[in-house]
């Protein structure tokens, strides 16, 4: 496994050295494990700007940008893809509450795409419509089904029967494994039982898996070319959505921190 941790010389690349979407991503994917705990700053300053000059599609871009441990950088783009059609962005942005350790808006987010997808036109601009269950993103990547937080209510909020849920408890089991993944990266960041090394491994690995078969699937969809016009990709907040930004600046719920 690579450490997340490599000298500024093999990160600090010039602004030429990397110019492909292939080429950032083998570079990312090679150099650093995939992120799981917040990351303190960025793994590559130089790479920021080096993602965005490719101009991919917004989904990918955000990816790279998460795999640089650049999570201004890729909320930026995921916040102009946080309501359906645009699963891919949603998924994205579940997945970046999940490495700031925002796990209760994550598994908002993860419940938001799980129940979402099915006989939608495609998300963020692409051709065909995402088909639920096996057919969708969130099926692809977290299989075998089960219940989201959001089916139960207030547990993804502390609420009810909340603890029950959680990570080691009596009714875990029935949620999906998404929900499950969530759950136990939670329990080590909080350090519940120790901070195994063994444990670490396993879930950065997933994390990775989970990473990449987003960026997968997003290539599939849309390739690897440039968008230079991205405005496609773009969606109008849902009600429930703006109201949770419209919170977070004016009401009590502060700014944004990463």
């Amino acid at each position: 496994m690579s450490s997340s941790s490599s000298s500024s010389s093999s990160s600090s690349l010039g602004p030429k050295a990397l110019t492909s979407f292939h080429a950032i991503l083998s570079h990312l994917t090679a150099t650093f494990a995939a992120p799981l705990l917040p990351p303190s700053k960025p793994h590559s300053t130089a790479l920021t700007s080096q993602i965005a000059s490719l101009q991919v599609h917004p989904t990918l871009e955000a990816a790279l940008h998460l795999l640089n441990a650049d999570l201004p950088a890729a909320h930026f783009l995921v916040r102009h893809m946080q309501a359906k059609p645009a699963f891919e962005g949603m998924f994205l942005h579940g997945i970046l509450h999940r490495i700031e350790g925002d796990y209760d808006n994550a598994r908002m987010w993860y419940s938001d795409v799980a129940a979402g997808e099915g006989g939608e036109e495609d998300g963020c601009g692409g051709a065909d419509g995402g088909g639920g269950g096996a057919g969708s993103l969130y099926g692809k990547v977290w299989e075998g089904g089960g219940k989201t937080f959001k089916d139960l209510g207030e547990g993804g909020s502390g609420g009810g029967e909340a603890g029950d849920f959680g990570a080691g408890g009596r009714r875990e089991g029935e949620l999906d494994a998404g929900q499950r993944f969530l759950n136990a990266v939670q329990a080590f960041k909080e350090g519940k039982g120790g901070r195994d090394e063994a444990e670490m491994g396993r879930l950065v690995g997933e994390s990775r898996r989970e990473i990449g078969a987003v960026v997968e699937w997003c290539v599939g969809r849309f390739g690897e070319g440039r968008w230079e016009d991205a405005r496609s990709a773009w969606v109008k907040n849902s009600e429930e959505v703006q109201k949770m930004s419209d919170d977070m600046i004016n009401g009590d719920k502060g700014f944004r921190k990463f």
